[in-house]
């Protein structure tokens, strides 16, 4: 299955490629979501090299716009990067956030189960290992605002320092902190273009949190983020089980099912397919 990623529209070096990720079977052993990710990521680096520019600029980003078929704030669930979407596992009667993971974030698990994995071995509080366990996770439903619809999502169930480091690592993510140990990624300026400049809200944000008592609680997500894949590494959801039961409070009737105000967000990453 992963020689069909591999497209016509550019020569690939399928032996570079399946190495950088482990190999053939480790290939194999991936989700399709996480395959299109890792070839969409193999091939910008190649762009990269190809092109006597390292990265594009703010305005050849925004060009690119009208040459796509969907979005880029659209959330994983919802496009196939390769072929067409694929029919979803249905979810349990009483959905767990562990039921989530496994059956419906399997675009963004294997970079949070990364990141969390990382905020582990630094020694990081469970509350912090959970926010970089759930950081990205809302992707699947919408990109854009991530930060935002993210800590909405998880707000009933998590901590207060919890949701406040998923609402505002997406601000901190575009202002490095030499003291802390985290610098601007090469990936963004590749998404957002070299000479990119954040919009006047996330300014403000960044503004307000590097005030805040709880600042390191975001900036710690961001930290811990990682930004390439890491065929080294393969954390499983399973190290986080007793992190999650102690820290996330999952509704006896099921996420989306349990009348909070987030509930239908729940339910739309449950359904994507429906119409309506």
């Amino acid at each position: 299955m992963a020689e069909n990623l591999l497209g016509a529209n550019m020569e690939i070096d399928r032996r570079a490629f399946f190495a950088g990720l482990g190999g053939v079977a480790a290939v194999a052993a991936m989700a399709d979501e996480a395959k299109a990710e890792a070839l969409e990521h193999h091939m910008m680096l190649q762009l990269n090299v190809a092109n006597t520019a390292k990265f594009p600029t703010a305005a050849e980003v925004e060009a690119e716009i009208e040459t796509r078929p969907t979005r880029r704030g659209t959330g994983n669930l919802f496009v196939s990067h390769v072929g067409n979407v694929k029919k979803l596992p249905p979810l349990p009667e009483r959905p767990t956030l562990v039921d989530f993971y496994k059956l419906r974030f399997m675009a963004t698990s294997n970079h949070c189960l990364q990141s969390a994995n990382r905020a582990v071995q630094n020694g990081m509080s469970e509350e912090i290992v959970l926010a970089c366990l759930l950081h990205d996770t809302v992707q699947d439903l919408i990109k854009v605002d991530h930060g935002w619809w993210g800590a909405q999502m998880y707000e009933p169930y998590v901590s207060e320092k919890v949701s406040f480091a998923i609402r505002y690592h997406q601000a901190l993510r575009f202002y490095e902190d030499n003291e802390h140990g985290y610098e601007y990624p090469d990936l963004y300026r590749r998404m957002f273009g070299s000479d990119y400049k954040p919009e006047p809200y996330i300014e403000a944000t960044y503004q307000m949190v590097r005030k805040h008592k709880w600042y390191l609680e975001p900036r710690m997500v961001t930290v811990n983020d990682l930004y390439a894949f890491d065929p080294k590494v393969n954390p499983t959801l399973d190290q986080f089980i007793d992190i999650i039961g102690r820290n996330f409070k999952q509704p006896k009737e099921g996420l989306g099912f349990d009348n909070s105000p987030v509930a239908h967000m729940w339910r739309s990453i449950a359904r994507p397919d429906a119409p309506l």
